[in-house]
C-alpha cells in the first residue's frame, strides 16, 4: 500500500479481460505486501510479551484478552486447529500469562483468563502497533478511510 491512498475509484466502467487480471493482480500483490506487513507486525508484538512468544501465540492471547474464554472460541476466530490452539494455550499458562478457570455457567467447562500480566503487556504491544498504523492511516482523509473500511468490509464479508 502506498503512502496516501490512489484517487477515489472513477465511476465503475466494464474493464477489458486483460485490464481486469491485470487489476486482480496488482490487488493480490499488494495484499500480499500487506499481510507480509501484518505478520511482521505480530512477530513485533508477540516479542514485546514475550521474548519466546510465536505469532500464533500472540494471536490466542489478544482472543484471551478480548474476551474469548473457550478454545472453542479462539479456533473459530483464528480459522486454526485444535492441536495448534491447545499447544499456545499451554506455552501462555507456562509463561504465566493465562489461567484455565471453572466456568461459572458449567462448572464441567474451564475458561481461559488472560493473567493481568497478560493485559499490561497487550495493552503495550498494541500501543506500539496501533501507532505506526496509526501515524500512516492518520494521513488519509475520513472519507477515505471510511471507504476502505467499506471495500475491506466487501472483501471480507
Amino acid at each position: 500500500m502506498s503512502e496516501t491512498p490512489a484517487d477515489p475509484p472513477a465511476p465503475e466502467v466494464p474493464l477489458d479481460g486483460a485490464a481486469l487480471d491485470a487489476a486482480v493482480h496488482r490487488v493480490e500483490r499488494d495484499l500480499g505486501r500487506l499481510f507480509a506487513r501484518i505478520r511482521v507486525g505480530w512477530r513485533e508484538a508477540a516479542a514485546t510479551v514475550h521474548p519466546d512468544l510465536q505469532p500464533l501465540g500472540y494471536q490466542v492471547l489478544v482472543s484471551i484478552v478480548n474476551g474469548l474464554g473457550s478454545a472453542g472460541e479462539i479456533i473459530e476466530r483464528l480459522h486454526t486447529d485444535k492441536s495448534a490452539v491447545s499447544r499456545q494455550v499451554s506455552r501462555l499458562t507456562e509463561l504465566g500469562l493465562v489461567e484455565s478457570i471453572r466456568d461459572a455457567d458449567d462448572r464441567r467447562a474451564r475458561r481461559l483468563v488472560a493473567t493481568p500480566l497478560a493485559v499490561e503487556r497487550v495493552t503495550a504491544a498494541r500501543a506500539a502497533y496501533e501507532s505506526r498504523l496509526g501515524e500512516r492511516l492518520r494521513r488519509w482523509s475520513a472519507e477515505d478511510l471510511d471507504h476502505f473500511a467499506d471495500l475491506l468490509d466487501g472483501l471480507a464479508g
